[in-house]
């Protein structure tokens, strides 16, 4: 008979390097928020904390403009951390990561349909109009009916 799996928090904080990496990366998420909730406004969403080795927090951020906006704010981000969180923090560096801007490409596709009674309107109505507007309505509805034909 198989072992039941085990519980992965279970197994991070057993031995070897996984509790030293849980840890870290639980301490580098908390550095994150607090480090938002300090540097608020739009910033925040262009930005992330990184790392932190020998006292000096690692921060990236989207763009140069970015950058320089936290490198800014840095002298009030490492006093306010220094004095609720990490007391041991020397200082702040910032670097620029342009992996970060969340790009969204989404195409939008045009999922209208016209249906056989309004290309049948639209076609009655193009009979009865002049003109460029009548040349297009004939062939907004020539086209519905094509697209009704593919279905």
């Amino acid at each position: 008979m198989k072992k039941p799996p085990q519980d992965l928090s279970s197994l991070l904080h057993l031995s070897g390097s996984f509790p030293e990496l849980a840890e870290k990366a639980e301490l580098i998420n908390n550095l994150n928020y607090h480090v938002k909730q300090v540097l608020i406004g739009p910033v925040a969403d262009q930005l992330h904390v990184a790392n932190l080795r020998q006292g000096v927090l690692v921060i990236e951020t989207t763009s140069a403009a970015w950058a320089a906006r936290v490198n800014f704010q840095k002298p009030k981000l490492l006093r306010q951390l220094q004095a609720e969180t990490l007391p041991m923090l020397t200082a702040i560096e910032v670097k620029i990561n342009p992996r970060l801007a969340k790009v969204e490409r989404h195409q939008t596709v045009n999922q209208s349909k016209i249906s056989a009674q309004s290309a049948k309107h639209i076609e009655a109505l193009a009979d009865n109009v002049e003109g460029s507007l009548g040349v297009k309505l004939k062939r907004l509805a020539a086209l519905a009916s094509r697209n009704r034909q593919n279905d």
